[in-house]
């Protein structure tokens, strides 16, 4: 039975000389490779900035106040009667819509 091989992909970068040796000063440091300092600082980051944009962190009273909303639901004005319709009359006049609220 053969070992699966993960997939890599290569990454390059052109930067000036003083970056270059501050990065392998702080490869050296960390007692990594360049590729490896490299990999990890941008992993580390992108996951930062991949929460930043789809965690969403309330306090607790918002916490409660997001709960409360939703456990009790204001009713709907005109305004969102009105959107609902335009939704409605959108839907019909879109057959080909690939998502249906019907059961």
């Amino acid at each position: 039975m053969g070992t699966a091989v993960a997939k890599q992909d290569r990454i390059g970068a052109r930067v000036p000389h003083e970056v270059y040796e501050t990065l392998c000063r702080a490869a050296e440091l960390t007692g990594a490779t360049v590729n490896q300092f490299l990999v990890q600082a941008a992993l580390k980051e992108a996951q930062e900035v991949i929460e930043r944009e789809e965690v969403i962190r309330l306090s607790p009273r918002d916490w409660n106040w997001l709960l409360d909303l939703m456990e009790n639901p204001s009713k709907p004005n005109a305004k969102l009667k009105a959107a609902m319709k335009r939704y409605q009359k959108a839907k019909r006049d879109d057959p080909g819509t690939a998502f249906s609220w019907e059961p």
